[in-house]
């Protein structure tokens, strides 16, 4: 019988492992961003997070273009869960600007709000956005929220990226990267506050990092865009060389899914979230405004209902 014992137990850890991996029966996809951004490390938390929690589903984060690709990815299933801008989804939800048609979308989170940064360095003599005049800039990946953002932005102060600036259509890293190279003068990136390519900038030696105040375009664009947007702030301090605080604009992120994902499973995804937050901030630290509260602020798209479970268990009223 002794002899028989180590059999047992190699039979029963194998037994066991396939057990796990046969639980593992709903495999899930989230379609992030660009590697230099929020999206990419935070999905990648969310990604870890819901695979190591929700026992039936294995999680993993995708690199993508942002905002307006993830829309399309999660809307033509090819991808279970998105990160996304609030306006970008409006606007994919309407069939509008980007979007030929209407994309099937829900909402199982408000995340947390995204901060528009127009970056320059000192030297390239631009204190203001219009300064950014006659200047090479870069407005962003294409197909990404910032990008979508941005525009809107330039628009506001009466600037057209076709004809008053040389135009680049880079991603956050890529444009980090051209700013200190000497080949653009400035860029727009919207995302969490420290973003990590931002912060490698102006640490670089001999970089001095200029952020530009661009808060009172927010009147503008929800005279146009509705109430999408708020004026915010990038505290002094929280990149290399800011000295002072800047005014900016301000959408949140969301996290959506397609309507046909199941109940009980948009339930186990927000439910996890919420409950192992500290594990998320531990990735990046704007999971810190991933609230209660912060559902009632409105989403434009209508919350999954497994996710609307899940708040009205905590007093939350959703939409």
């Amino acid at each position: 019988m002794n002899r028989l014992l180590p059999i047992v137990i190699v039979m029963a850890l194998i037994l066991g492992a396939a057990s796990a991996h046969a639980q593992k029966d709903v495999q899930l996809s989230i379609a992030t961003g660009g590697t230099g951004g929020v999206y990419y490390p935070l999905g990648g938390g969310m990604a870890n997070v819901i695979s190591k929690y929700v026992p039936e589903a294995e999680a993993t984060a995708e690199v993508t273009s942002a905002s307006v690709d993830n829309c399309l990815l999660v809307g033509g299933k090819k991808a279970d869960m998105a990160l996304v801008m609030a306006d970008v989804s409006y606007d994919a939800a309407q069939g509008l600007n980007k979007f030929k048609g209407k994309l099937p979308l829900r909402t199982l989170a408000m995340l947390y709000p995204n901060n528009m940064h127009i970056v320059s360095i000192e030297g390239k003599g631009i204190e203001k956005p219009s300064d950014l005049k006659g200047k090479r800039f870069s407005t962003g990946a294409p197909g990404s929220g910032t990008e979508v953002k941005c525009l809107r932005v330039l628009e506001a102060y009466g600037i057209n990226p076709d004809k008053d600036m040389a135009r680049d259509r880079l991603g956050a890293s890529e444009s980090a990267g051209a700013l200190k190279d000497g080949k653009i003068d400035a860029y727009c990136w919207d995302g969490g506050i420290p973003t990590a390519s931002i912060t490698d900038l102006g640490a670089t030696p001999g970089v001095k990092l200029k952020l530009i105040n661009h808060g009172d375009s927010v009147a503008k664009m929800t005279e146009k865009y509705g109430p999408l947007y708020t004026q915010g702030v990038i505290p002094a301090k929280s990149y290399p060389g800011q000295d002072q605080d800047v005014t900016i604009a301000v959408v949140w992120n969301i996290l959506v899914c397609n309507p046909d994902m199941k109940d009980d499973i948009a339930y186990k995804i927000v439910k996890t979230l919420f409950e192992k937050k500290d594990e998320l901030v531990a990735v990046h630290k704007a999971a810190v405004d991933l609230k209660l509260e912060s559902q009632q602020s409105g989403s434009p798209l209508p919350f999954h209902p497994g996710a609307a479970k899940f708040f009205k268990e905590k007093g939350i009223t959703v939409k």
